[in-house]
């Protein structure tokens, strides 16, 4: 699981895919392909991000819903708790001073 979320994580389109369902979570691909035109200038086919949602979906970083003809694509960020879980931050450390 964890190398698919890192595989998803790794793209930058991904990466704008997730903000915007962050954003406006239930959109459907119509949706994120024309947020993903109008606001980033990424013109990308339907198809093409249709593939980068099924490999963020592989992550489970995103879920699909039907209701009736659309599908529905919702921000999931469980995944992403395994991370901070498995590498936990215990606080923040402070500058170290150089010894030289």
């Amino acid at each position: 699981m964890a190398d698919d979320l890192f595989k998803a994580l790794a793209d930058p389109t991904r990466r704008t895919i997730l903000d915007e369902l962050a954003e406006k979570s239930g959109q459907t691909l119509f949706e994120i392909c024309s947020r993903l035109a109008m606001k980033h200038r990424l013109g990308l086919s339907r198809q093409g991000v249709s593939q980068h949602l099924a490999v963020l979906e592989a992550a489970g970083l995103v879920e699909t819903r039907r209701e009736g003809r659309y599908k529905f694509h919702d921000l999931n960020t469980d995944p992403l708790r395994q991370i901070t879980e498995r590498w936990p931050v215990r606080g923040t450390p402070g500058p170290r001073e150089s010894t030289s």
